[in-house]
């Protein structure tokens, strides 16, 4: 339970199904959050907030440390990832590692059979009984399927996902009919543990990035600038190269190896095929020798039309009917058929990132 409505919902749902509900909020971040926004899931007033809703509900509430592991497996994640080039996608690593692993140990020693949380996302046992499918929230300005794309068949097996038919709306109405004090709480759509959405600053203020000069080059290899560290740029980026151009210039790869930030025109970051790895195969055990899908290749993306070709090691490659803009090197490719998601992977850098034909 974060302290926000979703959560406080999903409590309120599984109590009224006839559930026997055991509300628990994770504390992650090892330091005093109170310099932190009040809102975060970290933050003191979401403990307060988490602990009057199981009051108010009449169920047990725990607050577990597990700052160790959220600082090794998301949080030195997150800072390695940025040194490599690439960009992270946190909240899928948490889920993997933190809601639904060590939450699932939690549940064992308390002898819950399941983990709840207020993912807006869906559950159903595949057509033969022998997966269980995850699927698209029925609120598509709410799906978070994509966040959940990492996890396992024994995972998913013993996930509830009370808001996967609902709506905002509808999670407030549940709150406000329970009189819950967090039905009108405002959501934060930022990274739990970055302030203002800053993680440039997050990375330096932790400790886990510092400056380094470098060099700034076009395609053709050509010094524009300089940076102060990979860490601090995103492909796609614009803003804040110091740089002079006759045209706007973009971030179109980090090469982390010479401490390169490599730019171009907005052409350049068209790309029509790309590589995964570390390939998680939800709908299927063993994958076709390809397939089609909608490959979603960012959160916000609304999905383009690709062929999928799984290959040895995990990997998978993506060859996109359109070109897209901005495929970006650490962020999750998930692959769906209508709203049901078959499985997902790692966009990895180098030679995978093919500049689109006839791009240059």
């Amino acid at each position: 339970m974060s302290g926000g409505v979703d959560s406080s919902a999903t409590a309120a749902l599984l109590q009224q199904q006839g559930y026997d509900v055991v509300g628990i909020t994770l504390k992650l971040w090892p330091q005093d959050c109170v310099s932190r926004a009040e809102d975060k899931c970290c933050g003191p007033q979401a403990v307060v907030d988490a602990r009057a809703v199981c009051g108010k509900l009449g169920i047990p509430y725990y607050l577990i440390d597990e700052s160790a592991e959220f600082q090794r497996t998301v949080i030195q994640y997150f800072a390695s990832e940025y040194k490599a080039g690439r960009t992270p996608n946190p909240c899928v690593m948490c889920n993997q590692n933190l809601k639904f692993g060590r939450l699932l140990d939690r549940a064992d020693q308390l002898g819950a059979r399941y983990i709840a949380t207020g993912h807006f996302a869906r559950l159903e046992p595949s057509p033969d009984g022998k997966r269980v499918l995850l699927k698209r929230g029925r609120d598509p300005v709410k799906d978070q399927s994509y966040f959940l794309f990492s996890l396992r068949q024994d995972q998913l097996a013993r996930a509830l996902f009370p808001l996967g038919d609902k709506t905002k709306t509808d999670t407030r109405e549940v709150a406000r009919h329970c009189q819950l004090k967090t039905a009108d709480k405002e959501e934060s759509m930022e990274i739990c543990f970055v302030p203002d959405n800053d993680y440039g600053g997050f990375l330096e203020q932790a400790n886990l990035a510092r400056k380094h000069r470098g060099e700034i080059v076009n395609l053709g290899g050509q010094v524009l600038g300089w940076h102060e560290g990979i860490e601090f740029y995103t492909i796609g980026q614009r803003k804040g190269l110091g740089i002079s151009a006759p045209k706007p210039l973009y971030v179109v790869e980090l090469d982390a190896a010479a401490n390169r930030v490599i730019v171009g025109d907005d052409s350049a970051l068209a790309r029509d095929e790309f590589e995964v790895e570390r390939c998680n195969w939800i709908a299927f055990e063993t994958p076709p020798a390809t397939f089609e899908a909608k490959a979603q290749i960012r959160y916000h993306h609304p999905g383009a039309a690709a062929t999928i070709t799984p290959l040895p090691d995990g990997r998978a490659r993506v060859a996109l009917r359109a070109p897209q803009r901005a495929v970006t090197p650490g962020q999750a490719a998930v692959f769906y058929d209508q709203d049901v998601v078959l499985g997902g992977g790692w966009i990895r850098a180098g030679k995978a990132l093919s500049l689109s034909r006839g791009d240059g």
